[in-house]
């Protein structure tokens, strides 16, 4: 009975996670409206461990996501995805400008035990009006991770709402400064990418907004002066959602310029333009210069070459007979004599029965073979200068 138990919960178990696995996310937004969407890691992690909460094990798994457009690598061109650390929630945003549909695959893979889960998120953009009068602000305090939650949005929104005196306010837009060709920031406190919000509305640019189209305030911008926020314009109730006027710009889209003119469509069969005149052949060209100039002349450069090598290598040999001449005669004395020595030590490593050789023997003469009685004396030596011919060269004590 246990086991059928057993059994029932594992089957319940496994029907949970295929469900899970295959279910959707919808999510319907209009045209032109800002769209974001928070990967939270904690939904995942019950994917990871759905039985966590009941053995009371609770885990904080660094994750990592990979979204993509199903069946294509990328998402899609509107879309874009932030994750700044493996301990944060990743972020999908963007505003979409035309209707269609999009089906985005999120993978989440968790760098503990590197398992992966994956969801599929159901994005439908429906066509709707998009609003005539829009506004694009720049905060230089701020990064795009800090800015994508709702709250964050929640609380910009509303100070725009008091720059344009308005409530009928929507979020167009937020835009990493870097993806607007930004720098990347020093790695210290106090340094920022910044973010690019745009909002919009039905209603008409406040007077403090339209202060920024001033002849004034756009020398003032080129000059690189420092533009003083327009009296009573400061409506920033946290100093990190204070925007740069500089960077403000405004958008009326209902002064759109009027689209070209279609081209005009032909027949179709070009207009008669006489008969056709083939180019003239080129004249004869004499290839004999380039032929000297890109093979006799390296070859007779290579000839040279090796002319002057067998010169040094052979012509400029002393020789041996002109090398002993110039060489000191003890000195050349005591190299025959090393090379005598070592030929006679060479002949007797065959036969390790030899007598000594003749050049360790007392009294022995070198060059005549002749052995002489020992003599009580010190001061004669061992190789005999009367029978030796260099003994005129030989020191004397």
């Amino acid at each position: 009975m246990a086991g059928c138990r057993s059994w029932v919960f594992c089957l319940t178990v496994c029907a949970v996670s295929l469900f899970e696995a295959s279910a959707e996310i919808k999510v319907t937004i209009p045209v032109g409206k800002f769209f974001t969407y928070e990967l939270l890691r904690e939904t995942f992690q019950n994917d990871f461990e759905p039985l966590s909460k009941v053995y009371g094990r609770l885990y904080d798994d660094p994750m990592i996501f990979k979204c993509n457009r199903q069946t294509f690598p990328d998402l899609p061109e509107w879309l874009r995805f932030t994750q700044r650390h493996p301990y944060d929630n990743g972020f999908l945003y963007g505003t979409p400008m035309s209707a269609g549909k999009s089906v985005i695959e999120i993978y989440a893979i968790n760098k503990r035990s590197y398992e992966a889960a994956r969801h599929i998120l159901v994005i439908k953009a429906t066509a709707e009006k998009m609003l005539p009068y829009q506004a694009e602000f720049f905060l230089k305090l701020r990064e795009i991770e800090k800015v994508l939650p709702s709250s964050v949005q929640d609380e910009i929104k509303q100070d725009v709402q008091n720059l344009w005196d308005t409530e009928a306010l929507e979020i167009v837009n937020i835009t990493n400064a870097l993806d607007r060709g930004g720098r990347v920031p020093l790695p210290l406190a106090g340094h920022f990418e910044g973010v690019y919000v745009k909002v919009g509305s039905e209603q008409y640019f406040s007077d403090c907004l339209l202060r920024v189209t001033t002849p004034e305030h756009q020398k003032q911008c080129r000059a690189g002066d420092k533009v003083k926020v327009p009296g009573g314009c400061n409506f920033c109730s946290i100093p990190s959602n204070c925007i740069t006027w500089c960077k403000t710009e405004l958008f009326d889209l209902t002064k759109r310029q009027p689209a070209p003119p279609a081209p005009t469509m032909g027949s179709g069969i070009l207009e008669d333009g006489g008969d056709f005149n083939p180019p003239e052949s080129p004249p004869s060209r004499d290839f004999f210069p380039d032929y000297i100039v890109t093979v006799i002349v390296p070859l007779i450069l290579a000839i040279i070459l090796c002319l002057l090598l067998a010169y040094i290598m052979f012509g400029r040999r002393e020789g041996v007979e002109k090398r002993n001449e110039r060489t000191n005669q003890i000195q050349l004395y005591h190299h025959h004599t090393i090379h005598g020595n070592s030929d006679e030590l060479r002949s007797m490593a065959g036969d390790r029965g030899a007598p000594s050789p003749m050049s360790t023997l007392p009294m022995f003469n070198s060059r005549t073979g002749d052995r002489a009685a020992p003599l009580q004396s010190d001061s004669i030596p061992l190789i005999m200068a009367q029978h030796d011919p260099y003994s005129d060269t030989l020191p004397r004590k």
